[in-house]
């Protein structure tokens, strides 16, 4: 832990709360590094180059969605390109809308739903043709 996580008390005292958490130093191929965390939880690596983080940021069984976020929107374009993941914001957060396609890829979901592509998702197409 490098900072917060800590339980918190007052009138949350009978919970299961926790302050918002940074977390480091996760050996990359440990049990805990492939986990999902819920909560106020974000998980830190240290990269030497885009290709590592692309690397460290694709190595994973779930992708429902990732930001990317860069001064130079070329090179924050071209990581977005190359990430896993069934929605990408680029210096953004929360790209998708009511008309756009939700879902992810791997663990995080198979397909999409909402917006005029994800609707197909939901139905049988049928071919019907009549010769006269």
């Amino acid at each position: 832990m490098h900072v917060g996580g800590t339980r918190v008390g007052g009138a949350f005292a009978d919970g299961f709360y926790v302050s918002p958490a940074v977390v480091t130093g996760i050996p990359v191929g440990s049990q805990i590094y492939y986990e999902e965390f819920f909560g106020p939880v974000v998980t830190v690596y240290r990269a030497g180059s885009d290709a590592e983080a692309l690397a460290l940021a694709n190595n994973t069984q779930y992708g429902l969605g990732s930001t990317v976020f860069a001064v130079e929107p070329g090179r924050a374009e071209a990581f977005a390109e190359g990430l896993d993941a069934g929605m990408t914001g680029v210096n953004q957060s929360a790209p998708e809308t009511e008309g756009m396609p939700f879902g992810g890829v791997k663990r995080s979901g198979y397909g999409r739903e909402l917006g005029p592509l994800g609707i197909d998702e939901f139905v049988n197409k049928r071919l019907y043709s009549v010769k006269k």
